[in-house]
């Protein structure tokens, strides 16, 4: 008697790790040529199916979890470079500009309002961090929901690590190799290899006095 598909132990431990992948998505890059000939079709099809409805530019190398939330309306482009990754549940609603090697971890929130979000390669979004370019005015003579909304952009360079539930406001520049605290909230630019933390974030050490991984 055949066995029902949903209830084949091989099938069943692929959903698995798919679900494992769209979590911890480096387990995608590490993952062995037996693992690599069906993850590798999952992707490609998630890819074209994503292509299809919103205006994004894939790597095929990238790696973009099925449940993602990714929004990117005409002259609201989201490019995903090389070897990025898009974790579960992370939403995404352009512009946004991902270098090679990023990774956008899960429940990561990046609007890039009209301006736009621009991230170096190698850089490490964690979870709930959130990255909003665009603000509302706060004049007294009109509701929130009806003030003007402004736009300068966020950007942030190569080897930076955004810590979990961080918050980037609009018109913030964060500089290559440099650390944000985790519950941050960063209003200002942060200079390069700079580590901050705090509300409002401020600087309170430097990644070149730190001792090497060993």
């Amino acid at each position: 008697m055949t066995t029902p598909p949903e209830h084949d132990p091989n099938t069943a431990r692929i959903a698995q790790h798919k679900l494992r992948m769209a979590h911890h998505p480096h387990l995608y890059f590490r993952a062995s040529p037996a693992i690599r000939a069906w993850a590798a079709p999952w992707q490609e099809a998630l890819h074209a199916e994503l292509a299809a409805l919103e205006c994004v530019a894939l790597d095929p190398s990238c790696f973009v979890a099925p449940s993602a939330r990714i929004f990117a309306e005409p002259q609201r482009l989201i490019r995903i470079e090389a070897k990025a990754a898009v974790a579960a549940d992370a939403f995404l609603h352009g512009p946004i500009h991902l270098g090679s090697s990023v990774s956008i971890n899960p429940f990561a929130v990046l609007d890039g309002g009209r301006a736009g979000i621009r991230i170096g390669a190698d850089t490490r979004i964690a979870s709930h961090a959130c990255l909003y370019a665009f603000n509302h005015g706060l004049g007294p003579d009109a509701l929130i929901r009806d003030q003007p909304v402004t736009s300068r952009g966020i950007t942030i360079g190569r080897d930076v690590w955004i810590g979990a539930s961080a918050c980037i406001t609009d018109g913030v520049t964060i500089a290559d190799h440099a650390v944000v605290g985790a519950g941050a909230v960063v209003t200002r630019n942060v200079p390069e290899y700079q580590i901050v933390a705090g509300n409002p974030a401020r600087v309170i050490g430097d990644r070149r006095s730190k001792p090497m991984a060993r």
